[in-house]
């Protein structure tokens, strides 16, 4: 593991890379190595830049050590790669029939990486909060590792069981690539995550394009891993459901989900909170799949009262 120091005008980050379990992972560390860890967790094909840094900020000044990481096959982690194709139509028909899936990995998988960069930074308990597929991966790690979770906070996520909504039919088709512009290089790229991130967005809460579209290039710049997005997804749907875990959960417990989200239903955070027990859901009218600024102060404030729950 390496790390090396940078400063920010507010505090010091720190970023470098951990093995967990063989896996090269890339991490942000940001605040007081004293103040109590808080793990962010990422989504679908999404580095962890897409964090929105104000956010990171608030909880830093909150008194939290707050972590990021790119999850392997995204943004500086490593590749993982067996050579199963991912065939997300074929994969996706199979899970609603109730047939098995051969995928290079499953979430599963994904909450070991988080359990190893854990181990790697010598934490041996941290606040978890995870955002869409990354919500996912943090309720299966407080399931599996209650006793290094001090608290969970799920955002716009789900427990992934089949009878649940799916994404609405046209984010569903633009997923597995119908109706989108092919191509890999920087502006077609841009305009494929342009035209997902409008049907996704907040309709009550709107980003200006322009911001939208400075950190679209400079995510690409940073790293561009399609293949890598289409793993996770097949991992997403290879894991299934994972609401029989929930019960094992005895940290505070924070769901936070939007009611105008197209891509995952407030239906999946709605339960999720049914099956966690003492979950606090706290629907926000208007919000999408999305980190919106006017929301930030919301955000935070259930994080880091969720959070506080586990301190003590």
């Amino acid at each position: 593991m390496e790390a090396k120091a940078a400063f920010s005008p507010h505090h010091t980050v720190r970023r470098g890379e951990a093995l967990a379990h063989g896996i090269k992972i890339h991490y942000q560390d940001e605040g007081y190595q004293e103040d109590p860890p808080l793990l962010l967790i990422m989504g679908l094909g999404s580095q962890l830049t897409l964090w929105p840094q104000v956010l990171v900020d608030n909880l830093v000044n909150e008194g939290f050590r707050v972590i990021r990481f790119d999850n392997r096959d995204i943004g500086l982690s490593a590749v993982v790669n067996s050579g199963l194709r991912a065939d997300l139509p074929n994969a996706l028909l199979r899970s609603r029939l109730g047939l098995p899936i051969n995928s290079n990995y499953t979430l599963y998988d994904m909450v070991s990486d988080t359990a190893g960069l854990l181990d790697a930074l010598g934490i041996r308990q941290a606040h978890i909060v995870g955002a869409s597929m990354g919500g996912m991966i943090a309720q299966l790690f407080a399931a599996l590792h209650p006793h290094r979770t001090l608290s969970l906070t799920s955002i716009m996520s789900t427990t992934n069981e089949p009878g649940l909504p799916l994404p609405r039919w046209d984010i569903l088709l633009n997923l597995a690539g119908y109706g989108v512009k092919k191509g890999h290089d920087k502006e077609t790229a841009i305009k494929r995550s342009l035209q997902f991130w409008k049907k996704v967005s907040s309709p009550k809460f709107p980003t200006p394009e322009s911001e939208v579209l400075e950190r679209m290039a400079a995510d690409y710049d940073r790293s561009y891993r399609p293949a890598g997005y289409l793993r996770q997804s097949h991992a997403i749907i290879a894991t299934g459901g994972f609401k029989r875990l929930l019960s094992r959960i005895n940290s505070p417990t924070q769901i936070i989900h939007g009611t105008h989200d197209p891509l995952v239903h407030c239906k999946g955070g709605k339960a999720s909170a049914k099956a966690i027990k003492h979950a606090k859901l706290e629907l926000i009218q208007g919000m999408g799949h999305d980190f919106p600024k006017q929301l930030i102060p919301k955000l935070t404030e259930l994080i880091a009262f969720n959070a506080l729950q586990g301190n003590k």
